[in-house]
This record gives structure tokens, sequence and C-alpha cells, in this order.
């Protein structure tokens, strides 16, 4: 990306703000930021937002630079493969547009798509991704930081062409250049060649060149530290220098959060298998990785990681495990472009599960299901259990429940389904088998997404069994009116017992999430007065009951629990203590704030929010009773602790209007009593600037203390009102405070204050 695009940037938040778009102005600043933090919701949900909003005002330069940072994030540190090709090469096509191509931050779009090809074949792409990229890299001059990009994918592209000689040196060639051209090479571009160097067997010299990068700036500067540690891992574990790559890998706590490095992390780890801790935990993350990339369409990272996770099992002796991956990677290669080695890695790989000499089980093996149900939870291996269970299970029933759902758990959910469902519906009958083993068989068919089976065995269950079966994959896939009717359907075909109890805890969640809160309430009303259901079914009530407002009933489970409450009828609206309340925002964000909580579902929120937020002071949120985080032990950490929930939903809004004042910070005898002025009204006031924020000096420039933030007022005080209390408790301030936007509402002094936010840079 050219390096002119900031300044556009810049410059079109300043016509954004000018024309009263300062929302959309404010987000095009912060789009970039959000990719590289990874603040995922919030990108996926502002990005689009703001891209249509530049349709709709005939922006197109800024409707390329949303959809690309939209992409950036999805392509990035997620990995997005196959299911972002589509946006990829549409934005591709928009870049091409007349009115569009000027744009610095086309040949961006470029990039974009050659990431994309690569996260999801880079083999079977490189031909194409060299042709895209080697096109617009003609047009685009050394020095440039759009130049390190495009040549960090080209080099990409020749190293998955099987090219490593040339990756070298035509990396060394742009960097020089690069450099040539005045230009400063990015860390990324760095680490590419160090790839290539390692590809041409000159780890060595890898190793030179990426110390010698350390302090290259990088593009994603959050992702720097992480990634650097993998790939000096991978070169230090490939020269031979295992206990140094060992302390430069990210712990799996890391890069778990990042699919972008898992196959180069597993890479590493597979080269230290000497060192590392091999075990169970690690093949499982993997399984789970693979689902992750099968998901996003990582064709050939979700083959690697098979193939390299097999290798890892064979090294601990789990050929039953290395046999299934095997499985696994073959299946997968057909999805690829390029296939050249696989089936040779595949076979090789069975060969290796083959010549496993299995660790000898615990005990005999009529005896293996009573070992299985005394063992250690904490330290049992569940890998050598799914080993020693194999013979049993499809012939003997117990045995054939805890290998297949500990299959499930491993993340092998299909196999556990085929032996289920021989064993239950092929080998047996349904409709006779015991309730327990049809909750297994749904569960892991559910699991392994296998709907159609699911379906098909319900048809064979009796009715009240057959609508809980179908209840159970509605929920799974969340279609809340379908479970509904499903479990409504169970109850009515007289469900009994467990069956009966699960049905109605299905029935009062889907209509708790399609807002029938009352419904979802009577409910499990009958569980609680039974005593049939447990704590956590009175908790749940008293959520739906809140949200319903149905405060009679919300006393009967307060009353259930032994809560004593203040009053007998009516509203709960007491003081108890202060929470901290974590709320959805519009963005796809989260936002945390101080309340009181009022009652035994109920906060009102305490602190302003900005204008234009779903939520305000004075609103009063119902939440879920459940802590978000566990109260701490040591009692010194405990005095200062506000237990945070989550918010469910709006109960009563409060009706407070916010308002922003910012300017130079007054003496500390001032603002102590500007906030007794605003406490006497119960105007909650917040201040949202930190001890780093500072304003200009009108006269001399100097840098001097700053504070801004919001106040709220309630529905019976206007503006003007406002207006006059701050001009009164603020008339004597060294230096004086602007409210803008207040200031226009009222229509007085709206000059005064436009200067004040001049003359001081606010």
């Amino acid at each position: 990306m050219d390096v002119d695009i900031w300044a556009w940037v810049a410059d079109t938040q300043r016509q954004l703000h000018e024309a009263g778009n300062t929302g959309l102005a404010i987000a095009l600043g912060d789009l970039p930021a959000q990719a590289f933090e990874g603040r995922y919701p919030q990108l996926d949900v502002m990005a689009p937002a703001v891209a249509q909003q530049a349709e709709t005002l005939e922006l197109p330069w800024l409707e390329l630079f949303a959809r690309h940072w939209h992409l950036v994030g999805r392509i990035g540190d997620r990995a997005q493969g196959a299911v972002a090709l589509g946006d990829a090469e549409a934005l591709v096509e928009f870049a091409a547009r007349e009115d569009v191509k000027e744009c610095p931050s086309v040949p961006a779009a470029a990039e974009v798509l050659a990431v994309t090809q690569a996260n999801t074949d880079g083999p079977g792409y490189a031909a194409e991704r060299l042709a895209a990229l080697g096109a617009v890299l003609e047009g685009v001059r050394p020095g440039t930081p759009a130049f390190c990009g495009l040549v960090t994918q080209y080099v990409s592209a020749l190293l998955d062409g099987g090219e490593a000689a040339q990756a070298v040196t035509y990396y060394e060639s742009a960097v020089a250049g690069h450099r040539g051209a005045g230009g400063q090479v990015s860390w990324e571009l760095a680490a590419m060649g160090v790839r290539a160097l390692l590809a041409a067997s000159r780890a060595q010299e890898a190793l030179t060149e990426l110390d010698s990068a350390t302090e290259f700036p990088a593009e994603d500067p959050v992702a720097k530290d992480h990634r650097e540690g993998v790939l000096r891992a991978l070169v230090l574990a490939t020269v031979g220098r295992s206990k140094e790559a060992l302390d430069a890998l990210p712990d799996l706590d890391v890069v778990g959060d990042h699919p972008r490095d898992w196959v180069e992390w597993a890479r590493a780890v597979r080269l230290l298998d000497q060192v590392i801790s091999n075990t169970w935990q690690l093949g499982r993350v993997m399984r789970q990785w693979m689902t992750y990339f099968e998901t996003m369409g990582v064709h050939r990272g979700r083959v690697e990681l098979a193939l390299i996770s097999g290798d890892l099992a064979v090294k601990r002796q789990g050929a039953w495990q290395a046999r299934a991956l095997a499985d696994l990677a073959e299946s997968w290669i057909g999805s690829l472009r390029a296939a050249e080695g696989l089936a040779e890695r595949v076979a090789e790989l069975r060969a290796a599960a083959d010549a496993v000499t299995p660790l000898p089980p615990p005990g005999p093996q009529d005896e293996l299901v009573a070992y299985f149900d005394a063992a250690d939870g904490h330290n049992a291996d569940p890998e050598r259990w799914v080993g020693w269970l194999w013979p049993l299970s499809g012939t003997d029933l117990p045995a054939t429940r805890r290998h297949t759902t500990t299959l499930s758990f491993l993340g092998y959910a299909p196999v556990g389904a085929d032996i289920l469902w021989k064993t239950i519906v092929e080998d047996g009958d349904p409709a006779t088998a015991e309730e327990e083993d049809i909750a297994y068989l749904t569960g892991v068919l559910v699991e392994a997404g296998q709907d159609e089976r699911l379906e098909r065995v319900a048809a064979l269950l009796p009715p009240a069994g057959s609508h809980l079966a179908l209840a159970r994959l509605h929920r799974a896939r969340e279609r809340w009116a379908e479970t509904a009717e499903e479990a409504e359907k169970s109850l009515q075909a007289g469900a009994e017992g467990a069956i009966a109890l699960e049905a109605r805890r299905m029935l009062a969640g889907a209509a708790q999430q399609l807002g029938d809160n009352a419904k979802g309430a009577a409910v499990l009303r009958e569980l609680v007065e039974s005593d049939a259901g447990e704590e956590e079914d009175v908790w749940r009530m008293i959520v739906m009951a809140t949200a319903a407002e149905d405060w009679p009933l919300v006393r009967v489970g307060a009353a259930k629990l032994g809560m004593q409450l203040a009053t007998a009828e009516g509203p709960i609206e007491e003081e108890w203590h202060l929470v901290r309340v974590v709320l959805p925002v519009s963005d796809g964000s989260r936002r945390e704030v101080l309340a009181l909580r009022t009652g035994p579902a109920t906060a009102r929120l305490l602190i302003p929010q900005p204008r234009g937020m779903d939520y305000n002071a004075g609103d009063v949120v119902v939440i879920d009773p459940r802590p978000l985080e566990p109260v701490p032990e040591d009692a010194e950490a405990q005095e200062g602790f506000v237990i945070p929930f989550a918010a469910v939903s709006m109960l009563r809004p409060g009706g407070y209007t916010s308002w922003f004042f910012d300017g130079a910070a007054p003496t500390e005898e001032d603002w102590t009593e500007f906030n007794e002025v605003m406490a006497e009204r119960g105007w909650p006031m917040w201040v949202y600037s930190d001890e780093n924020y500072t304003v200009a000096h009108p006269s001399t420039g100097e840098r001097l203390a700053g504070v801004y933030g919001w106040i709220a007022v309630p529905p019976q005080v206007g503006p003007s009102e406002l207006d006059a209390v701050l001009d009164d408790a603020t008339e004597r301030w060294s230096h004086p405070m602007a409210w803008l936007d207040l200031a226009r509402a009222v229509g007085v002094e709206v000059e005064r204050h436009e200067r004040i936010v001049k003359e001081y840079g606010l």
C-alpha cells in the first residue's frame, strides 16, 4: 500500500468530520487497528457498514479501503481460505473500476487475493499468484510500502511452486532495489526471505537473516513477536539447536489464538519431538485446528496438520490415531489443485502406524470398563484408552459408550458415530435401547455433523424420544422455533423422567431465545415448584421472569433460593452492591459498565455513555446472575473486586441523554466542586480521558493537562438547564471548558465553543 494512502485517510476523515459524518470518520481510522488487534467481532460489523455507507455516499475509494481491511482481518491472523476467495476476487474486480483504479490502495487488492489463494492451497494457486503479482509489480516502484507486501507474496508463491533457489535470488534482488530506492524492508518481507533460505537448505544463513531483521518495522506489529518466535524456533530446530528452539517457541495457549501460524508451529514441533511434551492434549488441539481449517477452506493446511499430527501420534505410540489421521489426509487430498508427493506421505504414515507396538492395557479385557471408570480423570490418557477399548467397542455396550464418547472428545466424532450407529441402529433396535445410549448416539451424531442420520434414528424412536432427539438437533443448529416445537411435542407425547426434564429445559431455553420470556419462565416454574429441577433452573426462571417483569414469580424464585427481599410486591428495585455489567455493542464489540445491582437479576447502569450507544446511565438491564469471573480467594484482592455479569436484555431505559465536554483540566479544588455540583443534581458524569491527554495553550502552544468525558441528564432536564449549570460551574476556571454539541442544541454561544475547540486543539 502506497504511503499516500495514510494522507488520503487523514484528509478523508477531515472531510467526513466537516460534513457531519463523525461516526464514519472515526470508524475509517479504526478499521486497521481492529484487523491487527484481533477485534474481529467489531471489524465484521463495522467494515461492511462503512463499505455500505461509502457506497451510498458514492465514495468508492472509501469502499475499497473498508472492504480491503475487512479481508485483511479475515485472511490474516484468522487465515481464512476458500470461504474468502469469492470476496477477494470481487475486491480485485472492484479495484479495476475506472473510478477506483487510481486509489493508492489498489495494489493491496492483488496482495489480498494472493494471500487468500495461499491460505486455500498455496502450491495449487502458485502459478496464478505469480502471474497476477508480477503484473501488479510492474507498476509499483521499489521504495514504496506497497512494494514490500507484493514482493513478500511473490516470494511465497515461488516457494509454493517449488522454486526455492529462485525465491532466494528474487528476494535478495528485490530487497537491494527497495533499499536503493530509500525504502525500509518490512519484517514480513525479511521473514519470507528467511523461509526461502530455509527451503533452499541454507538454514544457517536463514538464522543470520532472521537475526538482522529483528528490529525491522512490521506491517502487523501486534503479531510480530509470536510470529518471529515461531519462525525462529523452526530455523533453530532445523540447525539442531533444539533447546534454544524450544525456548523461542511460543506456548500452545499463545499460538492457539493465531491460525495463520499453526502449520509453521506444527512443523517446528515435529522437529522438536524429542524435547517437547508430545501428549494427547497436543494431539487433541491439533485436531481442533484441522476442524477450523476445514470450516475456513484451508485445504492445504488441514492436510499438512493431519500428516504432522500423525507423525507425532506415531512418536507417542498412538497407532489408531495415526491411521485415522492418514485417512483424513487422504480424504482431503481431493480438494487440492496440486497433490504431488502427498499420497506417498500418507502411505508412509500408514506404514509407520502399522509398525507401532501399542502399550499393553492396564488389565484383562473383560475388566477394562471397570479400570476405565476407576482411572484418574486428570492423569489418564484418553488416547491410550481409545486403543485399549477398541476390541470391545461395538460388542460390549458399556465399553462402546466409553469408547465412542472418548473418540468424540479427542475430535474423532465421525468414527465414534459409525461405531454407535452400527451397534444401536444396525445391530440393535433403537426403540428398545436405553435412553442413555440414545443420548450418547444423538450427541455424537450432532458433533459429527451427521444430521441426516440423526433424523433417521429419531424416526425409529417412540414419540417422546423421537421429538426430543430432533429438539437436540435443532438446538445444536440454533433453530429455536423448531427446538421449541419438538420439545413441546415431546412433552405432549407423554415424556417422563429424564426425557421430560430435558424437554422442558430445552423448551424454556428456546422460548427465551425467541423473546418469549414469560413462556420460558412458566415452563421452568413447574420444575421449580415440583422440586424436580436444580438451583440453575431456579436462576434461569428468575432471569426470564425478570425480563417479562413477572415480579411475583421472581419472588417465588428468590424464596426458593432463600434470598431476602425488602419488598413484598411490585417491581424489585433495591440497592444491593456494585457490579460490572458486560454489554454487547452494535458494532460487535463488548463494553463493561459499572452498575448497581438492584435485584436478583437486575442492575442499573451508573456511567454515562457516549451519544449513539444502545444504552446509557440510568438504564436498568437484566443480567445473568452467573459471575463471568470467580471471586478471588485472596482477602486483599477481594476488597477491590467488583463481580462482572453479562447483560441479557434491556429491562427499562432510563431516558438519560449524554453530553460531551472537553478542555484543559481545572485545579483540583475547582474539579472537586464541579463533581459536587453534578452529584447534587444526580447527573452521572464520567471522565473518559486518561493522564496522558493534553491540550494546547492557545497563546504559547504549551501542552496542558486535559480532561474530557460525558455528563448524562435525565429526561426531565433539558439542554438549556445543563448549559446554564455548566456555564455557572466553570466561569471562574483559568481555562474555559467546551461543550460544543450542547451549545449547538441550545443555540447559545456556539461561536465561543467553536473558538475554544480550535484554540485549544480539542
